[in-house]
């Protein structure tokens, strides 16, 4: 039976068309109804029905990467064990299947995609144990995960790509990828101690086993001849030798690591470094023991401006000889295009000459005179260096992070600015280092042949070059146009300077067909010979690294169809996926936004698109918390989270808004029965216990959304906090500022003993010499924010204004600021009210200044004394106050008020996000599981005596999921100082 108020998906609509209306990878009928059901219930009898994903929305959403490639995989599994991994390889092999590994989803080259079956090892493996100066680390954990772990013993782990935030352990290993500090000796290859590996036929090795080359020789025998034939040939031969070692000198992922056959020793030890770089074609790193290198306490940047590419390229390995941590090479067009972009963007830059160039110097020290040893010796070897402008090393972190977001900001600007239907492609090249001037004015020149940008930057110190293109793959002539670039771009890299072809992305299908071009007859043999040694049935990720098709890379290209203005930009980069809420249990914004693609791509009426609707609607558009964080991370600054509230919108109907209407209309009568109902529910636990009268009161709620809406009716399973108690008295005279107590702070009261926030906030301020005045009616004022996140037109823009109307009358015409305790609300009122005002309403609204309760607090630190002050306080710092550049006055207070405040790892958005995590208790799961983690490490350093941040529904949702109290910052600062 439908539910009463249950949306339509089918409302949205398909997104309007663009210019491209035929689209070659647009997902095939036949998989409308899913996986195969023969293959369904094979591998759910095999690892379990939580382990296979593989409805039409789960196929699609996986099927795109950050790469240019699309395959459509024919089912999804998420294995959760090494034993789970051997199963399925055994299964691949007695059914003729295959199958690709894809971890964080960040590789650019197709080397996750996969037509089969495609190997999710994100979810389950996952895992970090720091052991002295070595991590014993999973393959699902991210780089940035790790290395937040490993700072707090002081340690990093070398490898450092720009997508740390998405990129897994086993994709930096399996690419070996680098990144703009990491020399070649510190690379993954050189970086693994020992690993766990699960070959293609099931067998699993541990390298530290002391008995393991034993165990290998009785369960592969033959693979262990083959191993030791392949070493013997190349090590007698001494011009393969000097070959090898010369190409792996420089940064090369192109090909696989037959320098391991030199390196180890035993079929192990072979094994343990071959499996490094090769792009999950040989067998599977379930877990890998790793060193680490010390973590820099303290660095400094500055821009070294130079006349020439060839001064520029002269002074890199002089400062990395003195002991620069970066050089990341710019040329002119990239510094012209930054200006008016960037805020640390030079204005003088736009008038650069076309062959001027900058190094962006990083120098870092273990303290303060180890990096003050280093810039003196940076300024030394820059003395009589050309300088077109003075240097100035910089040390605030924000005059930091500004720089590299000029050398990592291309990216993102080419990805908005790019034509409709482009894909933006990130290529990545080595060159001989002491050559890297001259190859980079080669590879400008070769760029402007094709029309590319030539915008050529990258990690100069390894010869290591970057430079983009944004070819339209929906037209044959564009094909042929980047297949005649690839083939000059082989010419000048192999022929001429005898680079690398893929320095630290890896190779994919991009550059497998030229691997033959690069490594010459007899090593590229000898690749195949390993290939078939292990994976004789080629199970493993076909046409991945290496491949028969010699166009293989100019196949299954992805398309980019026109969808929402918001998100239609979206390069598909992954970096959003960490810090979704409903990462865990649904989908992330990417996900969310390559499914809206595959709805452009679908002709009307389709079993596929309706199979999309069937499942969009909870998965994508219910589970979205609509935070924004997603929009932080997003290079490009994308917020999914709007564009789900769009389609809120357009699945209301006449009834719910005018319903959402009346109950704006009516928001006095609406607080009263909450807190009315809040009482209510407070007997029934009191009567009947705090265990079973949640259960009642959870199973009464149950019934009621089983009948009306699961995205309307919140769930009470877990209990719900007292009624907020009246609001205390307050007088206008002397008043320093207007309180506006947020609703949910009028409805909502502590849930523990002690005075409530409003009574809280009034004594501090007042005890720091600054009254705050809470004026009579505030009742029935909202921010909006409930009616907005649901798609409520009519109700946000009725709010909207009468909070406009309040606001004026209270702070006296703009005279005094208007305070607000919970700070989605007070980002709510930023954000979403000037939007719906009149022009003279908007005059009016810019005169009130609005203040978060977080921003009040900081400015009466100066008037308060800490008497008492707290141990340990873990503070999480709501998406709201991200939003608003609060964090830093939140810890400023927290500080203020404790021993030792810290934010645990892992924290990111609560998925609260007002009622949502009410409406969906799986939201907030998902969304805490990371800092969950967090906090059990946290623990471990000793107890934790307060938790704390800023918003009230995020506290209810932070103690219903970890289990902990949460209360308002100001909490902890009245205590400290009573």
């Amino acid at each position: 039976m439908a539910k009463l108020l249950t949306p339509d998906t089918k409302k949205i609509g398909q997104p309007e068309q663009g210019i491209q209306q035929d689209f070659p990878d647009k997902f095939p009928e036949a998989l409308a109804g899913g996986t195969p059901v023969e293959l369904k219930t094979d591998l759910e009898n095999l690892l379990g029905k939580d382990a296979v994903h593989s409805r039409a929305l789960d196929l699609v959403r996986f099927a795109s990467d950050a790469g240019p490639y699309r395959l459509f995989p024919q089912v999804v599994v998420s294995p959760r064990s090494v034993e789970d991994m051997a199963s399925l390889l055994a299964y691949c092999a007695a059914n003729g299947r295959h199958l690709t590994y894809r971890s964080g989803g960040s590789s650019l080259n197709g080397q996750c995609q996969g037509d089969d079956i495609l190997v999710d090892t994100k979810t389950h493996f996952r895992g970090i144990q720091v052991e002295g100066e070595r991590v014993r680390v999973r393959p699902g954990e991210t780089l940035a995960g790790l290395n937040a772990v490993l700072a707090r013993h002081g340690r990093r782990f070398a490898p450092d790509p720009a997508s740390a935030v998405v990129a897994t352990i086993g994709g930096i290993l399996s690419n070996n990828s680098g990144g703009m500090r990491c020399t070649v000796d510190q690379d993954s290859y050189h970086s693994i101690v020992d690993a766990t590996l699960v070959l293609p036929s099931g067998t699993v090795v541990d390298t530290a086993d002391p008995d393991a080359d034993a165990r290998l020789a009785a369960d592969e025998p033959e693979l262990v001849k083959e191993l030791l034939a392949i070493r013997e040939e190349i090590v007698a031969d001494e011009e393969l030798v000097a070959h090898l070692r010369r190409k792996f000198s420089i940064r090369n992922t192109n090909g696989l690591r037959l320098d391991a056959f030199l390196d180890g020793d035993t079929p192990v030890e072979i094994l343990r470094r071959l499996l490094v770089g090769a792009e999950g074609t040989l067998g599977f790193i379930a877990e890998a023991v790793l060193d680490t290198q010390p973590l820099p306490q303290v660095k400094a940047v500055t821009w070294v401006m130079l006349p020439t590419l060839a001064a520029a390229a002269e002074y890199v390995p002089k400062l990395m000889d003195a002991g620069a941590a970066a050089c990341e090479l710019l040329v002119s067009p990239v510094l012209r295009e930054s200006v008016g972009h960037f805020d640390g963007a030079d204005a003088g830059w736009a008038e650069l000459d076309d062959d001027a160039s900058a190094i962006l110097l990083e120098v870092a020290g273990l303290d303060e005179d180890d990096l003050q040893q280093k810039i003196a010796a940076a300024e030394a070897v820059l003395a009589e260096a050309p300088l077109t402008s003075p240097l100035r090393f910089m040390r605030d972190a924000t005059e930091i992070d500004l720089a590299w977001q000029i050398r990592g900001g291309l990216f993102a600007l080419l990805g908005k600015q790019r034509q409709e239907g482009t894909a933006l492609i990130t290529e990545d090249v080595c060159f001989p280092p002491a050559l890297v001037g001259e190859a980079a004015k080669d590879l400008m020149k070769l760029l402007a042949k094709y029309d590319y940008p030539e915008s050529v930057m990258g990690h100069a110190a390894f010869g290591n070059l970057h430079f983009f293109m944004t070819p339209a793959f929906g037209r044959q002539e564009e094909i042929d146009q980047y297949d005649a670039f690839i083939n000059e771009l082989v010419e000048l890299v192999i022929d001429k300077y005898s680079g690398s072809l893929k320095a630290e992305h890896g190779t994919g299908m991009n550059m497998a067909p030229f691997l033959l071009r690069e490594w010459g007859e007899k090593a590229y043999q000898l690749m195949w010979r390993v290939k078939e040694a292990l994976d004789p049935q080629g199970i493993l990720a076909p046409d991945v690294k290496l491949t028969r098709q010699q166009d293989i890379h100019l196949q299954n290209f992805k398309s980019f169809p026109r969808i929402e203005e918001v998100a239609t930009h979206c390069v598909e980069c992954g970096f959003c996926e960490p810090v979704c809420p409903s990462r865990n249990a649904t989908v992330t914004p990417r996900q969310r936004i390559v499914l809206r693609r595959e709805m452009a791509r679908q002709p009307a009426g389709s079993a596929l698109l309706n199979a999309l609707y069937d499942d969009y609607g909870y998965d994508a558009i219910d589970m979205c918390a609509a935070d924004g964080t997603c929009s932080i991370s997003c290079p490009i600054s994308i917020d999914t989270g709007v564009m789900m509230k769009q389609f809120r919108a357009a699945q209301q109907t006449e009834q719910t808004n005018d319903v959402a209407l009346k109950l704006a209309k009516n928001w006095a009568a609406v607080e009263k029965a909450a807190r009315g109902g809040l009482t209510a529910a407070g007997a029934v636990q009191k009567v009947l216990g705090p265990s079973l009268g949640s259960s009642v009161l959870g199973a009464l709620t149950g019934v009621v959304r089983s009948v009306v809406s699961e995205d309307l009716v919140p769930s009470a399973q877990d209990g719900l906090p007292p009624a907020a108690s009246a609001l205390p008295k307050t007088v206008r005279a002397g008043a320093a500022a207007i309180y506006f107590p947020a609703c949910i702070n009028r409805m909502f009261g502590r849930s523990g003993e002690g005075p409530s926030l409003p009574e809280t906030l009034v004594a501090v301020s007042a005890r720091a010499g600054k009254p705050l005045h809470i004026p009579g009616g505030v009742s029935g004022t909202c921010c909006g924010t409930p009616f907005s996140s649901k798609g409520f037109r009519d109700a946000k823009h009725y709010m909207s204004v009468k909070l406009l109307e309040d606001l004026w009358l209270w702070s006296e015409a703009g005279t005094l600021p208007i305070v607000v305790d919970a700070s989605s609300c007070t980002h709510g009122m930023i954000e979403n009210v000037p939007g719906e005002l009149t022009e003279e309403q908007l005059s009016r609204w810019q005169q009130i200044q609005i203040m978060d309760a977080v921003q009040w607090a900081e400015t009466l630190l100066p008037s308060l004394s800490v008497t008492q002050p707290a141990g340990r306080v873990a503070v999480h710092p709501n998406c709201s106050l991200q939003h608003m550049d609060l964090v830093g006055p939140l810890m400023q207070v927290a500080s203020f008020a404790a021993e030792d405040a810290f934010v645990p790892l892992g924290a990111t958005c609560c998925g609260t996000a007002g009622d949502r995590g009410l409406l969906h208790p799986e939201l907030l799961e998902s969304a805490t599981a990371d800092e969950r983690v967090g906090l059990a490490r946290a623990a471990q350093d000793g107890p934790v005596d307060a938790f704390v941040s800023a918003n009230r529904t995020c506290e209810m949702g932070l103690e219903q999921s970890t289990g902990h109290a949460y209360e308002h910052v100001a909490y902890l600062l009245d205590e400290a100082t009573r």
